[in-house]
């Protein structure tokens, strides 16, 4: 097996029991993916069975109010609700053509794991989810979801009851089940060769931006922003566009309250280089290795690691990664709600809030994407405690 770095980041540091699937999946990688009879399945799938390709958008009160062009891409049209699909429906369809019958999960915000739930039903597989506990309670609608797709949804309590250990659940789920199941890691981190399978498909964003942007502008987009949590959505924007020196790209974590010595979940910006969940990269630790406490108001984005390749394109500088507080994600979602009439998911509002806020970066005329990569009914409840007082009133 092939540990695959981006530099120094990544690898696959894992138990030795988790070897033969993860050697089986890097298999199936190059041997199943790459055919034509899988490329043209997953292409029908994503197009009539996931809603691709999706719009790209452009704002014109925002853009008038800023003085350059902004323009949205819709991930939040998919079926489901999320980009997440795109990567769920390649790995179930992945795991079926390898024999498997059953997916195991991890997910955050729910809609990775309404995706997996959805992909499973779809291709006729059993699936199993584990979400943190904290996660389950905020985000109460995307746990229906699941089992109304048919999925089983396990509450996690263990550590902080977030993301972080949902994902040691569903690794431990694995070891047990590796003949018959397949873990549909949700995000573009984790041991090899997920970072890789997860990058590849998400990366039909970013080609579907760049073929959009030439077709409505004549020209590449001058800047392409997106939220980073672990990085799915992220990286599959970004990696179609590394080469293209002129399109500067951006990156935005999750900076928590603000507050000094506040929990965040920015590990590019405020943490150091160590493991988690088998792979070397970016991680939010104190002086002891111990890993810190994530918080964002954004369920997917708490996560106190990142993507691998995240990592590496942070050293190198070829991505800016910025930071965005909760109470500026939620500025920016109220000002597209109003402004466009777009909801959008309080991951993508961090993205949208660091365009927002950094006006003066950008120069008349030029073009600026920013990847809505999900819709913002899953958090409803979360902007209704944050903002209820100052929702609906007139009408109450």
């Amino acid at each position: 097996m092939k540990n695959r770095y981006f530099g120094e980041f990544g690898g696959c540091f894992v138990p030795e029991l988790l070897m033969p699937p993860l050697m089986e999946v890097e298999a199936a990688m190059h041997d199943i993916y790459p055919t034509e009879a899988f490329q043209a399945e997953l292409e029908s799938l994503l197009r009539n069975y996931a809603g691709r390709e999706t719009p790209l958008t452009h704002c014109p009160t925002l853009s008038r109010e800023l003085g350059f062009d902004l323009w949205l891409k819709r991930e939040d049209l998919l079926h489901t609700g999320a980009h997440k699909i795109n990567n769920t429906l390649g790995q179930a369809l992945l795991a079926r053509h390898m024999g498997k019958t059953a997916l195991v999960a991890e997910t955050g915000a729910g809609q990775h794991g309404v995706a997996t739930a959805a992909s499973a039903a779809r291709l006729g597989m059993e699936c199993t989810i584990y979400m943190g506990a904290e996660d389950v309670e905020r985000q109460a609608p995307n746990v229906m979801r699941m089992k109304l797709l048919g999925a089983t949804v396990h509450a996690v309590e263990s550590g902080t009851r977030t993301l972080k250990d949902a994902i040691n659940e569903a690794l431990r789920a694995w070891i047990g089940s590796q003949k018959t199941t397949h873990y549909c890691f949700g995000t573009a981190a984790g041991p090899h060769p997920f970072p890789l399978l997860v990058r590849e498909l998400q990366s039909v964003i970013g080609r579907e931006t760049r073929a959009q942007m030439l077709e409505k502008t004549g020209r590449l987009p001058d800047a392409i922003v997106a939220c980073v949590g672990g990085g799915s959505n992220a990286i599959g924007m970004f990696y179609p566009f590394l080469d293209d020196a002129a399109v500067r790209i951006v990156g935005v974590e999750a900076a928590g309250t603000g507050e000094p010595g506040c929990f965040n979940s920015a590990p590019l910006n405020l943490g150091v280089p160590g493991v988690l969940h088998g792979a070397y990269s970016m991680l939010l630790q104190n002086d002891d290795g111990q890993v810190e406490p994530s918080h964002s108001i954004s369920a997917g984005l708490d996560y106190p690691g990142v993507g691998p390749e995240h990592s590496w394109l942070h050293k190198t500088g070829r991505v800016h990664y910025g930071m965005v507080k909760d109470g500026n994600a939620l500025a920016a979602f109220q000002r597209l709600c109003r402004a466009e009439g777009i909801l959008p998911a309080l991951e993508s509002s961090h993205a949208l809030a660091w365009v927002l806020d950094h006006p003066h970066e950008f120069k008349p005329g030029q073009q600026v994407v920013v990847n809505l990569s999900g819709r913002g009914d899953k958090d409803l409840g979360i902007i209704n405690k944050a903002l209820g007082f100052a929702l609906g009133q007139d009408e109450v």
